[in-house]
């Protein structure tokens, strides 16, 4: 299929290019939560929090997200369970150095809070992009994973839009995440949701401000060019840990077929399937999809 001509001619304008998606970014930022706890891991200052007794949990959020995920979740978590959550780099308000941000990665600067604070064994819990690190977790260090959450995952190449496809080029990459990246914010939202009454003004606001942390843009697609499904998607089938999908039907960024698709991957799964309900099922049907990650997890018992 030829690529339409206003695409080749932002490609050319990228080659010609260094690139306009901004520079990366270590350090405190504008605007920073008063009482946000860091720990610098590997280089990389990360905002975390750590909460509750009994057994461990992890919570990772998505692309272009923050631990402000689990806002509704993590307190409901943590009447039982010790619950651990962090902005990853390039996200929230963790670090955004240059290097790798792949979910190998990713995984690697989880661990290496986990080992911080003393965690030896956890449960791990994933929304969207955020599943690929929890399943590079259970590939890396498989005795260290009891249990696996995800919610909505986004883990294979089939997936990606060809807008990360394109991004992967050295110039074009920078050129159109630079041009496109924090563009409408409010109609990406709106695709996230089934119900549009949560897409409101001051959660679009968020967002922006989120985008114009120093950084972000640049992060942002250093995590896309992260995203090579491919290079490990074969491997999933030897996650043998028990593992809950938790789906919202009308889930217009990772389709329900995905969640159909991992679940006969994964050797141990089980999916769950909300209506009336897209991205973000702890968002649009808490309650249900809550109760039903905890009575997952209290499954596990101590590990």
């Amino acid at each position: 299929m030829p690529w339409p001509r206003s695409l080749l001619a932002l490609m050319a304008l990228g080659v010609g290019s260094q690139g306009c998606a901004g520079s990366f970014h270590r350090g405190p930022m504008p605007g920073e939560p008063r009482d946000a706890t860091f720990l610098e891991i590997e280089g990389t200052r990360v905002r975390y929090t750590d909460r509750g007794e009994g057994p461990p949990v992890v919570l990772i959020h998505g692309f272009a997200s923050s631990l402000e995920t689990w806002l509704a979740v993590a307190p409901a978590l943590e009447k039982r369970h010790r619950v651990l959550s962090l902005d990853l780099k390039g996200f929230g308000w963790t670090d955004r150095p240059e290097g790798d941000y792949s979910p190998a990665a990713q995984a690697r600067l989880v661990w290496g809070l986990l080992d911080a604070r003393g965690v030896e064994q956890a449960a791990v819990v994933a929304h969207s992009w955020g599943s690929s690190v929890a399943l590079s977790m259970a590939l890396s260090q498989p005795r260290r994973v009891s249990r696996i959450a995800l919610y909505d995952a986004w883990v294979y190449e089939e997936q990606l839009p060809s807008f990360f496809l394109w991004s992967r080029s050295p110039g074009i990459g920078e050129t159109l995440f630079g041009l496109f990246y924090k563009e409408r914010p409010d109609e990406k939202m709106a695709r996230a949701f089934y119900d549009q009454r949560f897409v409101t003004h001051a959660l679009v606001s968020d967002v922006e401000r989120a985008l114009d942390r120093p950084g972000t843009v640049a992060a942002a697609l250093a995590a896309v060019r992260g995203q090579r499904f491919a290079e490990i998607q074969d491997r999933y089938r030897t996650i043998t840990q028990p593992a809950l999908l938790l789906w919202g039907r009308e889930d217009e960024v990772t389709t329900l077929p995905f969640g159909e698709r991992l679940a006969r991957d994964l050797p141990d799964a089980r999916l769950v399937v909300y209506p009336r309900c897209g991205h973000f099922p702890m968002i649009e049907a808490p309650y249900v999809s809550t109760a039903e990650l905890a009575s997952f997890l209290a499954a596990g018992g101590t590990p």
